[in-house]
């Protein structure tokens, strides 16, 4: 595999913690938005940002978005700019409010998944797998919806979006790496990449061991969470 894809794919192979591999993406600008005040967001990220998006779908067994990024954004969640296969798509509704119209339930061969709240009465149409999660509070933990997934065989997983889904799953220590595609544009306001509780003293933040690839006119950062991530599926053997 030619350079960089190489260094930046390799550590998705196989997971450190147990057999999963959860990775989490953001695409933002300079300023760390990733849309307008409006919510505009098409698109912040250049070609070659939504060119790597399109390899990394491409290796996952699986897409994860939340109900709202669904509903705001009508996404396909396809793999269109690369060659590869078409992973499957899912996604997080805990109070089942997603229309069966929404793109990405599609029904073009590819697999697609609805998880909701245990209890919770939804009619997803036919060939959508429906999985219950028990919730707390009307939200479903991060790591039960993984350990749900892993048990109907999605190993390798995409935390795609929205920035309050991605947020979750990096605060309740679900991703192994987190994908940061930074586009050379500053929006000055908007909606911030990540939601997460605030802390007092810089010297509290979380650091993050990470490295950066220049992909064109955009920066990745690769940062490795796999220090603090949770064990959700079979644990590695200790050598």
């Amino acid at each position: 595999m030619p350079q960089p894809w190489g260094e930046l794919f390799g550590p998705l192979q196989k997971g450190v913690v147990d057999d999963l591999v959860v990775v989490g993406q953001i695409g933002q600008s300079l300023d760390g938005r990733i849309a307008t005040e409006s919510g505009h967001s098409k698109y912040i990220n250049g070609p070659a940002g939504l060119a790597h998006l399109h390899r990394l779908r491409a290796l996952m067994d699986g897409i994860v978005i939340g109900v709202g990024t669904a509903i705001a954004d009508d996404p396909q969640l396809t793999v269109r700019r690369v060659a590869g296969p078409q992973p499957a798509r899912i996604v997080i509704d805990p109070k089942g409010r997603l229309g069966v119209k929404a793109r990405v339930f599609a029904d073009d061969g590819a697999r697609r998944l609805l998880v909701i709240a245990r209890g919770t009465r939804c009619a997803p149409q036919t060939d959508v797998e429906t999985i219950e999660v028990p919730a707390t509070d009307g939200q479903v933990a991060p790591a039960a919806i993984l350990a749900a997934l892993a048990s109907r065989g999605l190993r390798r997983i995409l935390i795609e979006g929205g920035a309050v889904t991605v947020s979750r799953f990096l605060a309740a220590g679900c991703l192994d790496r987190m994908h940061v595609m930074v586009a050379p544009v500053i929006l000055g306001a908007g909606r911030a990449s990540f939601i997460l509780p605030p802390v007092e003293r810089a010297d509290q933040a979380l650091r993050i061991p990470m490295h950066a690839h220049q992909i064109e006119d955009e920066v990745l950062f690769d940062c490795d969470l796999s220090a603090r991530r949770v064990p959700i599926g079979v644990a590695k053997m200790s050598t």
